[in-house]
């Protein structure tokens, strides 16, 4: 990498956004996996439901578009935060960033371990760690609205418009 960027590309922020949306379908449709988990931990299991299929298929989804995501953000780098912003704030931004990364590996792969390998450990595990991925979702978008609206920098538009 020759340059910091100044911006984000298509890509980056495709990714960002299909991402983002699949991450909220799982939040938001999870119900049928759980009565087909809950079935499996009883010995009930009568099969895959719509449901079930749907969030293994969304998971394992989301965990290839990161790896995507991580491999251009490696390769390209990312622009910087604003030079006049506290370093606490640039900490707190950039921890946030690679917790999120982290887990949205871990998450997915949380779920497929307890899914695939009918492993209780693994999905109490994905279930703690969904929680934690939805607090530092809304830790990011409350970062992202706090630099838009209080400190009026551009840092959320370079999430919405692409740069060269």
């Amino acid at each position: 990498m020759s340059r910091t960027p100044t911006g984000y590309t298509r890509l980056q922020i495709a990714l960002h956004w299909i991402i983002f949306l699949l991450i909220a379908v799982q939040f938001l449709f999870h119900d049928g996996m759980e009565d087909v988990w809950r079935a499996v931990m009883r010995d009930t299991y009568a099969g895959p439901t719509a449901g079930a299929i749907l969030h293994v298929a969304v998971g394992l989804a989301v965990l290839a578009l990161v790896v995507i995501r991580l491999g251009v953000k490696l390769k390209r780098g990312s622009p910087r935060l604003p030079e006049n912003e506290p370093a606490l704030l640039k900490t707190t931004a950039s921890v946030t960033h690679w917790v999120l990364y982290g887990l949205m590996v871990v998450v997915p792969v949380s779920g497929a371990v307890a899914w695939f390998t009918v492993n209780e450990g693994a999905g109490e595990a994905h279930e703690v760690l969904k929680t934690l991925l939805m607090l530092v979702v809304l830790l990011h978008v409350a970062g992202a609205l706090v630099q838009r609206f209080v400190l009026k920098s551009d840092v959320m538009t370079r999430m919405l418009r692409p740069s060269p």
